[in-house]
């Protein structure tokens, strides 16, 4: 049809800005737009191109684009406006769609929302990553994708495989290992023929709870007593969309775990936008269920807890840019040579206590004791409205526990939780490149916080590095000696996830009484606060002299000094805990 379309007719450049679900458009209004095709031809930015395949035109906005007819261009790449309407047509049967061989039926997990004056119960559950789920064809249950593989046939593109395919619902028990009761969700590394799964809090069947946390604090208890080496048992934010993308991309949407991005720009996600992530997919050569296609998915991510009994850590990772945003090339960083070119701080900066000096601070019979559950805390502190400061407490057998001391050279005044002058120290000390600071820092993650993240729950074994960056030497050829080196006790062989998907198959981990809400409202304890001590660098905290800004200065059982320092006052959040605040 473009082709009977008078040349000489001016040309405008179409901005890629107008993705929302298409069943918005009135019928008057693609009428009207089917009127309008022959008068214009129109150039949408060769550089946006792929976003036009994959997402949703608003017809309106389109309609009064046409009309306005602005900013003519001497060198277009040619779209014809009648090849715009077909295009937005062919978008209405392209998305990411629901299949109907399952119902999908989220299992519950209640959490709670506090004040200062207590905790009332919010109606959450969880979902299952749409990367996990049976995809097939919309017509039949003939799979889309089978192991790593897609099928020629039903995926030639990546808009004819989004037009004939669909997720379905999830049997989370039998097939996953996912089982929630009394607010307690359970994962399980292997079941059957499935490794590993990740879940999101949803606050109704078709919306991913957004937690805003910035100046709050954020609790939940964890049992990682059957969790060995080489596994992790992840808690975590990503700034992924509240709705899973369902107003832009897909008609699957959140209630099929759709939308999922995070800081290492992942390029094995299947769909991305709402397109089939088949463009150059190349098959895992030892993971038989994955593969990378040319696009990533990349956000802002902050890493609560990512551990299993030997070893933990809390991270923070910042991006460029701002919520999801997909990747190609350098972007991804996923390359050997390109890492920190990529639009996110893949490394982080991380709090790890092995790794910054205390070896006898958590694990099986430590003073946080793997071998039984604990409740972990993370405050993110906020005092002026910019994140400064994350600090990090636990609770085990009714005592608060302080998060340990840093035992490192470099790292000076010693300190237990994460802020921009400790990021920049620790990566001084340990000789990283300071991705973290270049973009942006706490300041950049503080406004993901207030703006609203997902949180995640996931169990998984690592293809790309054995989980050693947590729980071994990394890299495992360096010297233990060497600072920052060793980030846990187990061996450099520990973690083949060959191996371990048979030998701990049975492993698995527990997140249980999930709260978040004002810092200090909630956690309790009926019994003492324990200190921690990193020789040779002495308590956690003083006995005496002016304590700093949120360190702890009292509670039952504290023998520390209780005089802040000034500015800030020893405010009782609980009976068991007060902070300099």
């Amino acid at each position: 049809m473009s082709g009977s379309l008078p040349t000489m007719l001016p040309t405008y450049i179409l901005p890629p800005c107008y993705a929302v679900r298409f069943s918005s458009c009135a019928a008057h209004e693609l009428h009207a737009m089917m009127l309008l095709a022959p008068l214009a031809h129109y150039k949408v930015d060769s550089a946006n191109s792929g976003f036009w395949q994959s997402s949703l035109l608003r017809c309106s906005s389109l309609l009064s684009f046409i009309g306005s007819a602005v900013l003519p261009v001497s060198a277009p790449t040619m779209f014809p406006a009648a090849s715009l309407i077909s295009l937005c047509l062919l978008a209405v049967v392209s998305a990411q769609q629901a299949g109907t061989q399952m119902a999908e039926t989220h299992p519950t997990l209640p959490a709670q929302q506090c004040t200062a004056s207590g905790c009332t119960s919010v109606a959450t559950s969880v979902v299952l990553d749409s990367n996990w789920r049976w995809l097939h064809s919309v017509n039949s249950t003939t799979n889309c994708y089978t192991g790593n593989t897609w099928d020629a046939t039903l995926c030639p593109d990546p808009t004819t495989c989004a037009k004939n395919c669909a997720l379905d619902g999830a049997d989370y028990s039998g097939t996953y290992g996912i089982t929630t009761q009394n607010g307690a969700l359970t994962l399980k590394f292997v079941t059957g023929s499935n490794v590993g799964s990740r879940v999101y809090l949803m606050a109704n069947t078709t919306s991913y709870h957004l937690l805003q946390l910035l100046n709050q604090e954020f609790s939940f208890d964890v049992d990682m007593s059957n969790l060995g080496c080489g596994l992790n048992g992840a808690l975590y934010l990503s700034e992924m969309p509240a709705d899973g993308g369902i107003s832009a991309t897909n008609t699957a949407g959140a209630k099929y775990g759709t939308g999922y991005c995070d800081s290492q720009c992942p390029q094995d996600m299947k769909f991305i936008n709402g397109a089939a992530n088949i463009v150059n997919w190349t098959a895992d050569a030892t993971d038989a269920n994955t593969g990378t296609g040319a696009t990533g998915t990349c956000c802002n991510e902050m890493d609560i807890w990512e551990a299993n009994k030997n070893a933990a850590a809390f991270t923070p990772h910042v991006c460029s840019s701002d919520g999801l945003t997909a990747c190609t090339g350098d972007a991804c960083g996923n390359g050997a040579t390109n890492r920190y070119d990529a639009i996110c701080d893949k490394d982080g900066c991380d709090f790890n206590s092995y790794r910054l000096g205390d070896q006898t601070f958590l694990g099986p019979g430590l003073t946080v004791d793997t071998n039984s559950k604990f409740t972990v805390v993370t405050q993110f502190v906020a005092p002026a409205g910019t994140l400064t400061q994350i600090n990090r407490l636990y609770v085990q057998n009714g005592k608060v526990i302080q998060n340990s001391n840093t035992n490192i050279a470099g790292i000076t005044p010693v300190v237990n939780s994460i802020t921009d002058t400790f990021c920049n120290q620790q990566k001084t000390a340990f000789g990283d490149t300071n991705s973290f600071e270049s973009r942006g820092g706490l300041a950049v993650m503080g406004k993901a916080l207030a703006k609203g993240m997902v949180l995640a729950l996931s169990i998984w074994d690592d293809y790309a590095a054995g989980m050693y960056w947590l729980d071994s030497t990394y890299p495992t050829n360096g010297s233990v000696t060497a600072p920052g080196v060793a980030r846990g006790p187990c061996s450099t062989t520990s973690g083949n996830p060959t191996t371990i998907e048979s030998t701990e198959a049975s492993n698995s981990v527990i997140f249980s009484n999930i709260k978040w809400g004002a810092i200090g409202s909630t956690f309790s304890a009926n019994g003492t606060t324990t200190t921690t001590t990193s020789a040779p660098t002495g308590p956690t905290q003083p006995t005496g002299g002016s304590l700093t800004k949120y360190s702890q200065c009292g509670g039952i059982g504290w023998t520390g000094s209780g005089t802040c320092v000034s500015g800030t006052t020893c405010t009782v959040l609980n009976a068991y805990y007060s902070q300099c605040l």
